[in-house]
């Protein structure tokens, strides 16, 4: 079966396709919009409704490069091609709306950097609030150096406040660079909130996930030599805005005020939006 990994929460879903060379993979949207995401290879990918297809180059690598990526609506069929093979994420979430299916293009792709010092990371913001129109789903990259912490300091969005903080539970997806032949680990961590108990402290690896319903949530921390990448899926209830407003845990949101005296990791940025051939 090309489905490696599948994970779904109360409005969040994730699934991972690896694809042999010419294998094809049928996708049923039901009442989720989805965004397929190549993570490594290239794809084609046929709408039923409305009938088009797009053509994908996708990335080498989550390493090496921003990727192209397309949005399927809720209530229509999908066909996912590779002819050279590869590895996709679908990321969902349940939604009212239906919208238009749409290509998006990697060179449109904002590339934020985070943080400073040992908390500066990449955060490729290809479907963030702000950045690609969807219903409720909201979903973006980031990439940790090795020895670094991000997802810091620790945040939660599990209540609606408005314009303060939003109710949105989120699935990381996990993917670690090897050192040769040793195979990369990082750290993940959530503790509980006030409108939660999820406690979690969990060593990741190249396709592991670990799904927050609620709690603060951080740091990621990447072994030293082992670069870290996460895919970050978010989606709330029907009827809030579709925005990420978040709360620092009140123990360590001081550090934020130490980043100023700080340069970026000069490993960053990993690679460039406008790098990426338009």
């Amino acid at each position: 079966m090309p489905v490696t990994a599948s994970h779904e929460m109360g409005h969040t879903a994730l699934r991972v396709l690896t694809l042999e060379a010419g294998q094809t993979y049928a996708h049923a949207c039901g009442e989720r919009e989805w965004i397929v995401l190549p993570l490594a290879g290239a794809c084609a990918v046929r709408c039923a409704e409305p009938s088009e297809v797009f053509e994908l180059r996708g990335r080498e690598s989550v390493f090496g490069g921003v990727s192209d990526f397309v949005y399927l609506p809720r209530d229509t069929e999908a066909e996912i091609a590779s002819a050279g093979g590869g590895r996709f994420a679908l990321v969902g979430a349940r939604c009212e709306r239906r919208l238009t299916a749409r290509y998006g293009a990697a060179a449109d792709v904002s590339v934020e950097l985070r943080g400073a010092g040992r908390c500066s990371r990449q955060v490729n913001n290809f479907a963030a609030a702000d950045a690609f129109d969807c219903d409720r789903l909201i979903a973006v990259e980031v990439l940790t150096p090795g020895g670094n912490w991000s997802s810091y300091p620790p945040h939660k969005h599990d209540e609606d406040h408005p314009g303060v903080e939003s109710r949105l539970e989120e699935i990381y997806y996990f993917e670690i660079a090897p050192h040769g032949d040793t195979p990369g680990l990082g750290y993940q961590r959530v503790t509980p909130s006030p409108a939660g108990k999820t406690d979690i402290l969990a060593e990741v690896r190249s396709g592991d996930a670990v799904l927050i319903p609620d709690g603060w949530h951080g740091p990621s921390i990447a072994a030293p030599g082992h670069d870290m990448y996460y895919l970050n899926v978010m989606a709330g209830p029907p009827g809030p805005p579709r925005e990420w407003l978040i709360r620092d845990h009140p123990d360590h949101g001081w550090i934020r005020d130490t980043w100023a005296a700080q340069d970026v990791d000069p490993r960053l940025p990993f690679y460039r939006a406008e790098d990426q051939n338009r």
